[in-house]
């Protein structure tokens, strides 16, 4: 037992989670009960399952790691519905655990590894399809063992939760709360490192600015809620005529942006402003451009009311990326988009046509 204490004291300091912990609790275990299987288990109540975590198997028994059983049919619910840890006679004390039968399992002991309130987490268990004696000093090494797994196991699952936490926050710190696209600070990181990247791999930076034309008269007639599920709606359907390498993202009010990558232009000459405006760097942001107008045009179907959109004002530039700021690739797309607006307006472009739905 002094051997065994010590190997405990230099394991436990040195285990940075629940299997360098485990492992050697398992070899352990194994040693003072002789049993040839020992593992930790996981429990879901809500599932009504167990699930064998990490085990050691040193005999012809084996509880294989990954073993999902019902809850129900388990020995270690029958121990703990009991009260009792251990037995040698799994058969007569508990015969009708189907899951007993199959894995051979005849001397058992086992105790739950619960948390600071209380609430069940697993079992840290050792069987034998022999049958033998438990030795008495095996139940209270048992119960230290169960502390200890439990501490780390609830430190895990804090470690776990606060990752989560400050991932959801990472999320709502870089998405737009009402459409979910990524917001102004989400796009002006992935403008950057677009720009970044075209730059070293002689490629342009198609970027474009979409403003919905006739919104305020959406608010106005329509509410402030009809207004919300429009924007919701316009978002989605923008995204669904993008590429899968472009990222929309949502400016704020009615202002939408659009970025992805351009065509190679390492062969082309460079252009005399900061856009390239022939050639297939043009035609590439003509057609997002297109494709991006077409999608924001149509009948959009607000929480009882209809509206008829005539589409948004979309301009679309492919940029030189070279000693490109944010800030000026970001408002020479947005020129573009304002000269598109103008024509728009030259052409007497029907604003939004509401109508009330059917009854």
């Amino acid at each position: 037992m002094d051997a065994l204490l010590a190997r405990l004291t230099s394991t436990v300091p040195v285990a940075r989670n629940v299997e360098q912990l485990t492992r050697p609790l398992l070899d352990m275990l194994g040693t003072v009960t002789g049993l040839e299987s020992t593992y930790l288990t996981t429990i879901d109540l809500k599932a009504g399952e167990q699930h064998v975590l990490l085990a050691r198997n040193a005999g012809t028994m084996t509880i294989p790691e990954g073993l999902t059983v019902a809850w129900s049919d388990t020995l270690c619910k029958r121990a703990l519905d009991a009260g009792r840890m251990s037995t040698s006679d799994v058969a007569d004390c508990w015969g009708d655990s189907d899951a007993a039968r199959q894995l051979g399992i005849q001397t058992y002991v086992s105790a739950p590894v619960r948390d600071d309130g209380g609430a069940l987490l697993g079992t840290l268990c050792a069987a034998s399809a022999q049958r033998r004696k438990i030795p008495p000093e095996a139940e209270s090494l048992l119960r230290l063992f169960s502390t200890l797994v439990s501490q780390f196991l609830q430190r895990e699952r804090l470690v776990a939760d606060l990752r989560a936490a400050n991932e959801q926050l990472t999320s709502y710190a870089l998405s737009d709360a009402l459409t979910g696209l990524p917001n102004r600070r989400a796009l002006f990181d992935e403008l950057q490192r677009q720009l970044q990247r075209a730059t070293r791999e002689g490629s342009c930076v198609l970027l474009g600015c979409i403003d919905l034309d006739g919104f305020k008269a959406v608010n106005d007639q329509l509410g402030h809620h009809r207004g919300d599920l429009f924007l919701r709606e316009m978002a989605q359907r923008l995204s669904l005529e993008l590429r899968g390498s472009d990222m929309l993202a949502r400016m704020g009010g009615d202002e939408f942006v659009v970025v992805g990558p351009g065509v190679n232009v390492g062969a082309l000459p460079k252009p005399e402003g900061a856009l390239f405006e022939r050639g297939e760097p043009l035609q590439a942001a003509r057609t997002l451009e297109q494709r991006a107008a077409l999608a924001s045009v149509g009948r959009f179907e607000l929480d009882g009311r209809s509206l008829q959109y005539a589409g948004a004002s979309v301009g679309v530039v492919a940029l030189d990326p070279a000693g490109m700021t944010v800030e000026q690739a970001l408002q020479h797309a947005d020129d573009r988009m304002y000269q598109i607006k103008r024509a728009r307006r030259r052409d007497i472009v029907v604003p939004a046509v509401i109508a009330q739905a059917a009854d």
